[in-house]
């Protein structure tokens, strides 16, 4: 279980903040241009969720890999992905990281680290196995991350990657963002068991149950999983709390979720409380948090632009970086 042994200096605590700073503009800018018709796409909020990959990121080198999930352009922006490259993708424009041809469910830049973006559930983490065990037998140190949601630890390749991981001590740490929701489903209804954290025993691996939208608590647990996995001592299950403010997809009316519940959640908003815990402790200044925030807006504002602006690919890319069968 954690320790809160690790806890962020007065540098890392603003870092935290900027990156959630950076994920928070995103998220209203792409929310705004979907809903006002400028950008057609499919978009699956992280609203809420932005403390555990900002925790999680400055713990993490660029080239330790990262294995994500539809909704995980958050995971993507805290590992260090362009704005630009992202909008372009996303726009489906041949500036994007996959030329437009991913779109906001298949985007990579391993420069970074982002090897892959999933649209399949769970399947990041037979991937992050892949990696993780290549790291292993190369010695280059890297640690692999697969996060992923609480529905997806319901399916075959959670019980197939966490045992095989646990077998061979791989360096890779499975992130359940346990937004309470599966789709449409709570997840009462559709596990068993009270925390997905519990099942680390079973299969002998470390365990962390962690309020993931605290950035104290959640940076301890991520630094605790990087470091076990760096020395050799093998994986990590962090299950990390937290709440979606939106449906499952943008757009989804999200009738399914208690009104009460929801503006529970939302009035709890980590962002707000740790924007003022940085200020009450004297880590920085309402004047250089507010910068931070505005210089984020217009960046996120001139990356939307340029992605809208880009050109779309060409008609040659319908059978480039695609394999087919030899004749």
């Amino acid at each position: 279980m954690l320790t809160n042994t690790y806890q962020p200096d007065a540098a890392t605590q603003l870092e935290i903040f900027r990156r959630m700073a950076l994920l928070k503009a995103n998220d209203e800018r792409t929310r705004k241009m979907v809903t006002n018709g400028r950008l057609v796409t499919v978009y699956y909020s992280y609203r809420g969720q932005e403390v555990i990959p900002a925790a999680l990121c400055v713990n993490l080198k660029d080239e330790d890999y990262l294995c994500t999930i539809y909704r995980g352009i958050h995971d993507m922006l805290a590992k260090g992905l362009p704005l630009k490259d992202l909008w372009a993708e996303v726009a489906g424009r041949v500036d994007g990281t996959c030329k437009g041809k991913g779109g906001p469910m298949h985007l990579t830049y391993p420069s970074k680290g982002v090897m892959v973006t999933t649209g399949i559930v769970g399947s990041s983490m037979p991937i992050a196995n892949g990696l993780a065990w290549g790291s292993q037998l190369s010695g280059n140190g890297r640690v692999a991350v697969a996060t992923f949601g609480d529905a997806a630890a319901n399916i075959g390749a959670f019980h197939e990657s966490l045992n095989l991981a646990s077998v061979w001590k791989l360096p890779v740490i499975f992130l359940c963002q346990n937004n309470r929701w599966g789709e449409h489903t709570a997840y009462h209804l559709s596990t068993g068991g009270e925390r997905i954290a519990d099942r680390a025993k079973g299969y002998g691996m470390a365990g962390i149950h962690v309020d993931g939208n605290d950035p104290f608590a959640m940076y301890s647990a991520a630094r605790e999983a990087v470091e076990r996995a760096r020395a050799g001592e093998g994986p990590t299950l962090i299950e990390a709390m937290t709440y979606r403010f939106h449906g499952h997809v943008f757009g989804d009316a999200d009738r399914y979720i208690d009104p009460a519940e929801k503006a529970k959640w939302i009035a709890a908003d980590p962002y707000p409380i740790f924007r003022t815990k940085l200020i009450e402790t004297g880590v920085s200044t309402e004047t250089e948090l507010a910068k931070i925030e505005a210089d984020f807006d217009a960046e996120v504002e001139a990356a939307a632009e340029f992605g809208l602006a880009a050109e779309y690919p060409g008609l040659e890319e319908l059978t480039t970086d695609v394999y087919g069968a030899a004749a």
